[in-house]
């Protein structure tokens, strides 16, 4: 069982209903140490003075604010704690707005709220349904870690999720951040038309289930391959290039593959293809050993077919010898 990470109330007009706070989320992405190539030597990073080049300990360190011309203010952490944000043990609800009201591009993280106990479980059963039967999600804020988050209180199924946000001047203005914003194009009645088709062709019902971080699966299958003596054998086929088509061409393609696809989601990692890490290694020097040997034997053969030449001819030679010389004895 999970413990709460923070514990306190949650507030709207004079009702109080005492809640515990628990991470919705968590974090899957595959980690790996440092270590210097060729050793199994880990690699650790510390803090350097940039000067001395000697590691500082981190009670001797301090923080400093840059100004932008080269200049830092230093602030130590006796002068932070007098300004931080006092320890509220209280999710004041102030507003509560339409959920369509508010971009995705606010939330940053999510987090259950349950009731503290069985006495809070009736007023946190109220707060549910009513703000369900309104169709509506709170707008508080949230003193956690020493820290003023701006939160969105909304309703879930049989729980309320809490998701604290960005404030307004954190969310970037597009016209600031991007080279030129894009301009309203004009398309045909049968073009947007067909886009929509697209659009309806690849709607179906929403299951988180559908939907699988692959690349991680893909370093997991390689990490396993790779402690069991196995390596990735790589496809050096190229890509084929990607036909060019015109846009209405590519969607009405588009079109006919959405519909003929088999199911929703990228659950598909695919199996990596994996051999033995010496494969490589052995399979050249047996293919060297075998040629070598077939080499000697050919040699020998011939060296065999040559001497048992030799050994024809020496005989045929020694006859030849014989039968000329019976003759001269009997001449005699």
């Amino acid at each position: 069982m999970a413990r709460a990470i923070w514990s306190g109330s949650i507030g709207f007009g004079l009702v109080n209903v005492p809640v515990g706070l628990y991470s919705a989320t968590e974090d899957k992405t595959v980690h790996f140490n440092q270590f210097e190539k060729g050793t199994d030597d880990r690699v650790r990073n510390k803090r350097v003075n940039e000067d001395t080049g000697k590691e500082v300990k981190y009670s001797d360190i301090v923080k400093g604010y840059d100004l932008g011309d080269g200049r830092h203010v230093i602030v130590t952490p006796d002068e932070l704690e007098e300004v931080e944000p006092g320890r509220s043990s209280t999710i004041e609800i102030t507003d509560f707005v339409e959920a369509a009201d508010i971009d995705p591009v606010f939330y940053r993280k999510s987090y259950y709220l349950a009731p503290a106990s069985d006495d809070a479980a009736r007023p946190y059963g109220l707060l549910l349904q009513a703000m369900e039967k309104a169709g509506r999600i709170g707008i508080a804020t949230l003193v956690m870690r020493s820290k003023q988050y701006l939160a969105a209180i909304r309703p879930q199924d049989r729980v309320l999720v809490l998701e604290t946000m960005y404030f307004g001047d954190e969310v970037r203005d597009p016209a600031d951040e991007l080279p030129s914003i894009p301009r309203k194009a004009k398309f045909s009645d049968k073009d947007l038309k067909t886009a929509v088709g697209l659009i309806e062709a690849l709607t179906t019902e929403w299951k988180p289930e559908n939907y699988a971080d692959t690349y991680r699966d893909r370093v997991l299958q390689l990490v396993k391959a790779k402690a069991k003596g196995r390596e990735v054998v790589h496809d050096d086929d190229a890509e084929p290039e990607a036909e060019v088509l015109d846009l209405m061409e590519a969607l009405r393609r588009s079109v006919d593959a959405a519909k003929s696809r088999k199911g929703a989601g990228n659950t598909d990692t695919g199996k990596l293809k994996t051999r033995k890490a010496d494969e490589d290694d052995e399979k050249p020097a047996k293919k060297s050993s075998s040629k070598t040997a077939a080499k000697k034997t050919a040699a020998k053969k011939t060296t065999a077919k040559k001497t048992t030449a030799k050994k024809s001819a020496a005989k045929k030679t020694t006859a030849k010898k014989s039968s000329s010389k019976r003759p001269a004895r009997k001449a005699s």
